[in-house]
C-alpha cells in the first residue's frame, strides 16, 4: 500500500513466564485506515496492542508509531487506548468522566461537547455511568478515546456483547474517523467485522498468519465469508508447520 506506515514493529519479542508470545514479529500498519486484528482469543491480539501503545513488557525487537518509540511521552496526545470493558467511572456523570479525561490531556475547550455528540450521547451527558446499558457504557468508553483527537486509536474488542444495530453503528463511527484521517487499530474475534476493515491482520497463536485486505481475503482462499476463510487459512497454516516439523525431524535423523 501506498499510505505511511502509522505502526512498524520489526522483531518483537514478548514472554508471559516461560511461554515465548511473540518471538520475532515483523509488521506495518498503515495511516488513516481501519486495520482490524482478528483471530481467537489467546491469540496475541490484546498482547499486540499493548505493545503498540507502549504499556506492555518486551524481550526485545522495536516497535515504532508516528515516528516515535512505542510508548514515547511524545505519543501521550497522539495516540488513545480503548481497553476491553467499560474503562470508566460509575460514580461520576458521563460529562464528568469526559471533563476529567480532558483535564488530564489539556484538551481544547469544547472537547467533551464534540465527543459526546460524536457517539450520540448527548443525552445521557448527565447520567452516573453506572446507570448506563452495555452499549452506551461502550461508546463512554470510546468518547473517552476520542478526548483530543488523537491521530492513532486502538480499540481492544470494542463491539464484544453488543447487538448488531449498535455495532453497526459503531463501526460506522469507526469509518467516519478514519475518513478524516484517524489511524484506527480494532481487534475483534467476530469474523464478519472483516469486511468493515481497509487491511486485516488475521492472527494465530502469536503469529500473523495472513496480512491481507477483505476482497483478497476472500479471493485467495476462495471462501463464501470471512470465517470459512480464517477456517482455511489455518487449516494451511497446520499443514505448513506440520511439513517443517518433519522436515526437522528427518534433517536431525
Amino acid at each position: 500500500m501506498m499510505n505511511k506506515s502509522a505502526v512498524r514493529i520489526t522483531g518483537l519479542r514478548v514472554r508471559r513466564g516461560r511461554t515465548a508470545v511473540f518471538d520475532g514479529l515483523d509488521l506495518t500498519i498503515p495511516q488513516g485506515e481501519i486495520t482490524g486484528l482478528l483471530g481467537p482469543s489467546g491469540c496475541g491480539k490484546t498482547t499486540l496492542m499493548r505493545s503498540i501503545v507502549g504499556v506492555q513488557t518486551v524481550a526485545g525487537g522495536r516497535v515504532e508509531v508516528l515516528g516515535e518509540l512505542g510508548g514515547s511521552r511524545r505519543l501521550r496526545h497522539r495516540v488513545a487506548y480503548g481497553t476491553q470493558g467499560a474503562a470508566v467511572y460509575g460514580d461520576l456523570t458521563v460529562r464528568q468522566n469526559l471533563k476529567y479525561a480532558a483535564s488530564l490531556l489539556r484538551a481544547p475547550r469544547g472537547d467533551v461537547d464534540r465527543v459526546l455528540d460524536e457517539v450520540g450521547l448527548r443525552a445521557q451527558a448527565g447520567q452516573l455511568a453506572a446507570s448506563l446499558s452495555g452499549g452506551q457504557s461502550t461508546r463512554v468508553s470510546l468518547a473517552l478515546a476520542l478526548i483530543g483527537s488523537p491521530e492513532l486509536i486502538v480499540l481492544d474488542e470494542p463491539t464484544v456483547g453488543l447487538d448488531p444495530v449498535l455495532r453497526a453503528e459503531l463501526w460506522a463511527l469507526f469509518r467516519a474517523l478514519a475518513d478524516r484521517g484517524v489511524t484506527m487499530i480494532v481487534s475483534s474475534h467476530v469474523m464478519d467485522e472483516a469486511l468493515r476493515c481497509d487491511r486485516l491482520l488475521l492472527m494465530r497463536e502469536g503469529r500473523v498468519i495472513a496480512d491481507t485486505t477483505p476482497r483478497a481475503l476472500l479471493e485467495d482462499t476462495g471462501a463464501p465469508d470471512p470465517e470459512s476463510a480464517f477456517l482455511r487459512l489455518v487449516q494451511g497454516d497446520r499443514e505448513t508447520h506440520a511439513a517443517t516439523r518433519r522436515s526437522l525431524r528427518e534433517v536431525s535423523e
